[in-house]
């Protein structure tokens, strides 16, 4: 279910902090009820790429093509080469260097190398990473979030004391003109194609597993 901006920027996130000259380009509730404590298992589950390796049809074809393009043209690489439109360097440095000292530990056996992504850090209830390349520095934010009026659809959000459910927002700043134009015409395609199966597999991925079967249980292990 795509949410209003506030649903976001409403909230005490950290990453406020660290963004603000990005832009909001999307608010997600995804359909992974559970307690205040399983935010963890969301966290390694996203990590896992599952959501994005497992999409089929068109969202599956739109990845992988991306992919290919971005190998193709360079736009993915840390080396991709001088100029306004390069990937990580002192033109456009990571936001790691912006992290005050509470958040620049991330906890042991992080391991998101199956998405193009590298983890920020990572709180009890908000995780951050980032992806910096020629078309886009952006990054992808989760948040745990007690279940509010209104969250209700199919896949099993619900009103109930101790229910929380999991919060994806995308904060980019595109890279130059190449950057602008990318976000504008992929923006339409993200939003019918990419993000309704992705989050469907995301929901089915965590049913499968078993999360969030009662409010406030330990997460089970994987």
């Amino acid at each position: 279910m795509r949410l209003p901006d506030t649903a976001h920027t409403s909230r005490p996130w950290r990453i406020h902090e660290l963004t603000p000259e990005f832009r909001l380009e999307d608010v997600w509730a995804l359909p992974t009820p559970g307690g205040p404590d399983d935010f963890p298992r969301l966290v390694r589950l996203i990590a896992s790429g599952n959501a994005s390796q497992n999409s089929k049809g068109a969202a599956r074809a739109l990845w992988m093509i991306r992919l290919k393009l971005g190998k193709i043209l360079g736009w993915d690489g840390p080396d991709a080469g001088p100029g306004p439109d390069a990937g990580p360097g002192p033109d456009r440095p990571s936001l790691r260097g912006r992290l005050p000292a509470d958040l620049r530990d991330l906890p042991p056996g992080l391991d998101f190398r199956a998405l193009p992504f590298t983890p920020l850090y990572l709180t009890a209830d908000e995780f951050a990473a980032e992806i910096i390349n020629r078309t886009v520095h952006g990054v992808l934010h989760l948040g745990w979030v007690r279940d509010g009026a209104g969250l209700r659809d199919g896949a099993g959000l619900r009103d109930a004391a101790g229910r929380y459910h999991g919060q994806l927002a995308v904060l980019v700043k595109p890279n130059g003109l190449l950057g602008t134009g990318y976000m504008a015409a992929i923006t339409p395609f993200r939003h019918l194609i990419v993000y309704p199966p992705m989050i469907r597999q995301i929901g089915q991925a965590w049913r499968t597993r078993g999360a969030g079967a009662t409010p406030g249980s330990a997460p089970a292990r994987t």
